[in-house]
């Protein structure tokens, strides 16, 4: 059995859908894409954008009544990876608990991977 790409918490998701509902109009968005690039003081970070559709060669991820389309480039760096969303007294946000991590840096905004 192969293992999931990524995964979301019913928080992500929740925050996914509320996302997708509040896009400026215009184009239709049917998910978020998920992907890295290289930035940060750790050296990558993830980003997300709004998804119209499907690229060439992304992985679609559908979990808890969303999609999340997973830029080609990131997936062996997303593998296993779980998608949650923390809104706290100070700062609310995504997060990724990525088990290929090895190390990240000490605001938490970029990771690096061995």
């Amino acid at each position: 059995m192969t293992q999931q790409v990524l995964t979301l918490t019913q928080s992500a998701a929740d925050q996914v859908k509320s996302l997708i509902a509040q896009a400026p109009e215009g184009e239709p968005v049917v998910g978020l894409r998920i992907g890295v690039q290289s930035g940060g003081c750790s050296g990558m970070s993830y980003f997300m954008e709004y998804a119209s559709g499907q690229n060439p060669m992304e992985e679609v991820v559908e979990d808890k009544g969303v999609k999340i389309f997973v830029d080609q480039r990131a997936m062996l760096y997303l593998i296993g990876t779980e998608m949650d969303y923390a809104d706290g007294q100070f700062e609310s946000g995504f997060t990724f608990r990525n088990p290929n991590e090895t190390g990240r840096c000490g605001c938490g905004k970029s990771f690096k991977t061995s």
